[in-house]
């Protein structure tokens, strides 16, 4: 997968980008990530890359001219690639483990990091993603888009070694992960439910689905409003809920 930046602040991705399983994927060539200064597009002496708004207002644009003309250079250099150009924006759809999935498939991604108050509306003509992490304003777009990159370069073949932990992660199933242990078996009280030791893989995997729908219901009751109950899972549903009356009448 080929992937392009555009940011004020290229530096900034040099650490995530090319270290810990990101970095691996760009070593093994999995992924390449190509980092541009749009800056340089600057046609002022100042490289000033914003401007006032027409019609006022608090704060500066990016203008469309920079982002435009820096396109133009990616798509003079990879002039073959189908591309998805995302703009990471707090009016975007929140980012969520479908749109990694779905990203995962693209051939090209070109990220374009704002700064300032917003864009010159007309840059929305130049992309095909509008892309938020949540309800919540950052000083730019570059910690949304690594968080992005990250989350869909390790859903490409070959990036995570056990491709098995990716298939199994919170979200990828419409719930969250069931818990999981490791040595000790015990530490300090604290001990791991013996049904993961009885060898009975019947067993071990109702325990793993009853209990990612015992931590679905009680820490994110939202994903459930769509996902597809089994019979089954309305059953332990019921359960779960018939024990927190009883805990609730006991206190």
């Amino acid at each position: 997968m080929q992937i392009d930046i555009l940011s004020l602040f290229p530096e900034m991705f040099t650490g995530p980008m090319t270290s810990s399983i990101i970095g691996k994927a760009q070593e093994r060539g999995i992924a390449k990530i190509e980092l541009t200064d749009f800056r340089q597009f600057a046609h002022n002496k100042h490289g000033h890359v914003d401007d006032y708004p027409y019609g006022g207002g608090a704060g500066m644009l990016l203008q469309v001219q920079p982002i435009d003309e820096a396109l133009q250079l990616i798509n003079d250099r990879h002039p073959d690639t189908q591309k998805r150009v995302v703009l990471m924006d707090p009016a975007g759809e929140s980012f969520n483990q479908a749109k990694a999935e779905e990203l995962a498939q693209a051939e090209h991604l070109v990220f374009i990091c704002g700064h300032y108050e917003g864009y010159d509306e007309r840059i929305r003509n130049y992309v095909t993603d509008e892309i938020s992490l949540g309800d919540y304003v950052l000083t730019g777009g570059e910690l949304g888009a690594m968080v992005v990159i990250d989350a869909t370069v390790r859903l490409l073949a070959e990036t995570v070694g056990n491709e098995a932990s990716i298939t199994g992660d919170s979200f990828s199933t419409g719930l969250l992960e069931y818990p999981q242990y490791t040595r000790p078996r015990e530490y300090k009280g604290m001990a791991v439910p013996e049904v993961l030791f009885s060898g009975d893989h019947g067993k071990i995997a109702t325990w793993k689905a009853k209990e990612a729908l015992r931590r679905t219901y009680e820490r994110r009751p939202d994903l459930l409003d769509d996902y597809p109950l089994t019979d089954q899972d309305k059953q332990w549903l019921a359960e779960f809920a018939q024990s927190e009356e009883d805990e609730s009448e006991e206190n």
